[in-house]
């Protein structure tokens, strides 16, 4: 199924799950929020060729937040194509999305709200009009973070050139 022009989001590694649900256990009693970040499926020894994974949790600079909301400017988001939707956190517990996360949900295919404690099991997924939507939690291997900045100059060289 194609979304915005793009195809849809199989599912979330379970790595990206687990560091937005740690996330949110460290910003409680305040509510946590970032962005779904995916990968093409195709990188993954997967089934599916046609659909993303979201792979990464970004956590936007400057994000605001208190125990009954979570905001950050626009001007901070990357504008890139592999933002697919939000995941934030709901400290009371309540695995349903507001008005106001349902205003939000619009800029994105896959929004994830963690409910208090944060367990395994404390989380429920909505598309971008905030209805349920199924989200399968996949065992793929992510790359090392460390590997992120292991480049030297030359390799900032080359891709300059």
């Amino acid at each position: 199924m194609l979304f915005g022009g793009r195809p849809s989001v199989l599912g979330i590694a379970e790595d990206a799950l687990e560091f937005a649900r740690e996330a949110a256990q460290d910003s409680h009693p305040d509510e946590y929020l970032g962005l779904l970040r995916a990968t093409p499926a195709s990188a993954f020894d997967l089934d599916a060729d046609d659909g993303y994974v979201v792979t990464d949790v970004l956590v936007i600079p400057g994000t605001e937040t208190n125990p009954v909301s979570a905001t950050f400017g626009s001007t901070q988001v990357p504008n890139d194509m592999r933002n697919v939707g939000s995941i934030h956190s709901h400290p009371n517990g309540v695995l349903a999305p507001s008005d106001a996360d349902r205003s939000m949900f619009g800029k994105g295919q896959l929004h994830i709200i963690l409910g208090h404690p944060y367990g395994p099991d404390c989380w429920r997924a909505f598309d971008s009009e905030g209805e349920p939507r199924t989200t399968t939690v996949l065992d793929v291997d992510l790359p090392d973070p460390e590997s992120f900045f292991d480049f030297t100059q030359a390799d900032i060289d080359e891709e300059l050139e």
